[in-house]
């Protein structure tokens, strides 16, 4: 594990020009062109607004809901998003990860800290709109945390996925249904302080779980006591990133090959 963060520290500015390189590719040839990463997140946010305000009214525990769901939907994006688009990123990348010094594990890193910049333009979209309803508190300040563990358990998987899908090309299909099953197995939809029994604790072995908690408690609620969970979260984080760095340096040496 220090031997990969020794890598990614010591190819910074390769990661920082190829994150750079993704985010002008996604919008090149666009009029709006950066814009739309502001645009994006409240053309979704209006959307939940009104499916939540109008079409399933009676049917909330919080108000106003869209802000609630959507504190837990914006950082469930940036962990969809990088974890599917990891999972081909070494496939579709084969051309750089054959060149000899060329670093492979720092193309799912590209793609995850990519799709951060994507939430980090949505974030200040969410953050006005709480404020427009006074929701903002100091525990906002808090963010960084769950921000951070998020990261770290997010490059994990975008690790293990990335590497285990050149030897195992059935996975980035299956990758699909998991992500959904993952999706409604997460307190986004509905509040992790309402469900009880069996639900809630399989809810407790999923880190993410804790980290959209965290999310929700600090924008939303403006309170924070969920520290236990964080910290297993960020237990969880380290752990799956310890285990993303080992997989990927046993494989390294057949990634060319495969690809």
């Amino acid at each position: 594990m220090l031997q990969q963060l020794a890598t990614l520290v010591r190819f910074r500015p390769l990661i920082q020009s190829l994150v750079g390189r993704d985010l002008k590719a996604r919008y090149r040839g666009s009029v709006l062109g950066f814009f739309w990463s502001f645009i994006n997140p409240l053309l979704l946010l209006l959307i939940y607004g009104l499916v939540f305000e109008y079409v399933f009214k009676d049917q909330k525990s919080k108000e106003p809901w869209f802000l609630f769901l959507f504190c837990g939907i914006l950082p469930w994006t940036w962990f969809q998003s990088s974890i599917a688009e990891s999972a081909g990123v070494l496939i579709s990348g084969g051309n750089l990860i054959k060149k000899v010094l060329f670093p492979a594990e720092v193309l799912p890193v590209v793609t995850v800290l990519t799709n951060f910049v994507h939430f980090l333009f949505g974030l200040p979209i969410l953050l006005v709109f709480l404020a427009a309803k006074g929701l903002l508190r100091p525990s906002a300040f808090l963010l960084p945390l769950p921000i951070l563990v998020q990261l770290i358990f997010t490059v994990g998987l975008a690790l293990i996925f990335s590497a285990l899908t050149v030897h195992f090309r059935d996975l980035q299909d299956i990758l699909g249904h998991i992500l959904h099953l993952w999706f409604w197995g997460s307190p986004i939809l509905y509040d992790y302080g309402v469900i009880h029994g069996t639900f809630r604790t399989v809810l407790r072995f999923n880190p993410l779980a804790h980290v959209l908690v965290s999310y929700q408690q600090m924008l939303f609620d403006g309170h924070f006591d969920h520290w236990s969970g964080l910290l297993c979260a960020a237990l969880g984080a380290v752990l799956t990133f310890a285990l993303g760095a080992f997989l990927f340096e046993r494989l390294r040496d057949t990634l060319a090959e495969e690809v």
